[in-house]
C-alpha cells in the first residue's frame, strides 16, 4: 500500500492514532501528529507515492509533531518536533509543519545512520552509472539534481550519499527536494512536470518549496548503484559553464570533510574515501544555467560510459594476446 492509498480521511485518522509507518528508501519513519493544520493534505500530495510499512514492522526511527500545551497552543500556534523524547530544535509556526518534518527526519538520518558512509552530496544514476555531487548548502546541488531528475535521471538522494562502507555502492533515499528560494522559480519554469508543494516564506533556510521525486524513482528505492563520477558543484551568479578534472588529493580531502560521520566511522571511512576518490574520476563543476549545466553532465557520463567501454575492449584484447602468448607452439 502506498500513502495515497488511505486518502485524506485514513491519513488524517492514522497520524492522529497510533501513528503511520512510512518507507523512505532503507529507513521506516512512524509518523505520529496532533496538529490540525495543512500537514496531511500536503503529505498526501507529496509523499503519496511512498509505501506504507507493514503494521508490525520494525520503524528505524518514531517521530512526532506536537502542539505545545497551555495559551501557546491557541495564540500563534506552534509545533515541536520530537524523535522519542528528543527534540532536537526549537519550535516553529504550526503551518511549517511540512518543513520541520523533513528537517527532523534529516536529523535523524544524519545522526544515527552510522551503518552507513554518510556523504553530504546529492546522488543521481543514469545508464547504471551514479554520479556523486559533494557540496554544503548553498552551492546548487539540490537544483542540480532537482534539474536532471526532470531531465530523466534517477535521483538517489539530493541530500545524502549512503555509502556500504569500503565499497562503491550507494544505497537510495530518494526524499523531497527543497527547493529554496529563487531555486523554487527557476525549476517552476524549468519543467512543466515539476509536482511542487505549498512556499514556505521565511523559514531559517529562506523561502522553501519541495519538489516531489517520481513515483518510478520512489518505486526504485531498493536499486543501489555503483558510484562512477564525483563532481564537486557551485552556482554563481552569472557565472560561465567551466567543468574540470581536479586532482585527487584535492578531491579526498573535500569529500572526506563533506562527510556527516568521517570521524565516528574512522579507518572505514578513510578507507571508504580512498577508494572512491581512486576509482572515480573527480570534477568541479561552476554553472549558473541549469540547462547547460545538466546538458554538460550528460555529456560527461557519456564520455565516460565510452571510455569504459574502450578500456574493456582493450582489456578483453590484451587477455586473449597474453593467453595466446602461453600456448604451446
Amino acid at each position: 500500500m502506498r500513502v495515497l492509498t488511505l486518502g485524506g480521511v485514513g491519513l488524517r485518522r492514522g497520524l492522529r492514532g497510533p501513528g503511520l509507518g512510512i518507507e523512505f528508501g532503507p529507513f521506516t519513519v512512524h509518523v505520529r501528529t496532533d496538529t490540525f493544520t495543512a500537514l496531511p493534505d500536503q503529505m498526501l500530495r507529496l509523499h503519496g507515492d511512498y509505501p506504507l510499512a507493514a503494521p508490525d514492522a520494525i520503524a528505524d526511527f518514531h517521530v512526532r509533531l506536537v502542539r505545545p500545551l497551555g495559551i501557546r497552543r491557541w495564540l500563534q500556534p506552534q509545533v515541536r518536533f520530537y524523535e522519542d523524547r528528543t527534540m532536537p530544535f526549537q519550535p516553529v509556526p504550526a503551518h511549517m509543519a511540512l518543513p520541520a518534518l523533513e528537517w527532523g527526519i534529516n536529523w535523524c538520518i544524519a545522526t544515527r545512520a552510522n551503518q552507513y558512509l554518510m556523504l553530504h552530496s546529492a546522488v543521481v544514476e543514469r545508464y547504471g552509472r551514479a554520479i556523486v555531487f559533494p557540496a554544503w548548502p548553498g552551492h546548487g546541488k539540490t537544483t542540480l539534481c532537482a534539474g536532471l531528475m526532470l531531465r530523466g535521471w534517477r535521483l538517489l538522494s539530493d541530500e545524502f550519499g549512503l555509502v556500504r562502507p569500503l565499497t562503491r555502492t550507494l544505497v537510495p533515499l530518494p526524499r523531497l527536494l527543497p527547493l529554496k528560494n529563487a531555486s523554487i522559480g527557476v525549476m517552476r519554469e524549468f519543467s512543466s512536470e515539476a509536482v511542487l508543494g505549498p512556499t514556505f516564506p521565511k523559514t531559517r533556510k529562506g523561502d522553501v518549496a519541495h519538489l516531489r521525486p517520481t513515483r518510478e524513482i520512489v518505486d526504485r528505492a531498493q536499486e543501489t548503484a555503483d558510484a562512477s563520477l564525483i563532481v564537486f558543484p557551485r552556482w554563481e551568479n552569472q557565472a560561465r559553464l567551466s567543468l574540470s578534472p581536479i586532482q585527487k588529493s584535492q578531491a579526498f580531502l573535500m569529500l572526506a570533510t563533506n562527510a556527516f560521520n568521517y570521524e565516528v566511522l574512522g579507518e572505514a571511512a578513510f578507507r571508504s574515501v580512498e577508494r572512491l576518490v581512486k576509482e572515480c574520476p573527480c570534477y568541479s563543476l561552476v554553472y549558473s544555467d541549469l540547462e547547460g549545466a545538466v546538458t554538460a553532465l550528460s555529456q560527461l557520463l557519456e564520455d565516460h560510459e565510452r571510455a569504459q567501454e574502450v578500456g574493456g575492449r582493450r582489456g578483453e584484447a590484451s587477455a586473449r594476446r597474453s593467453t595466446v602468448s602461453t600456448l604451446p607452439h
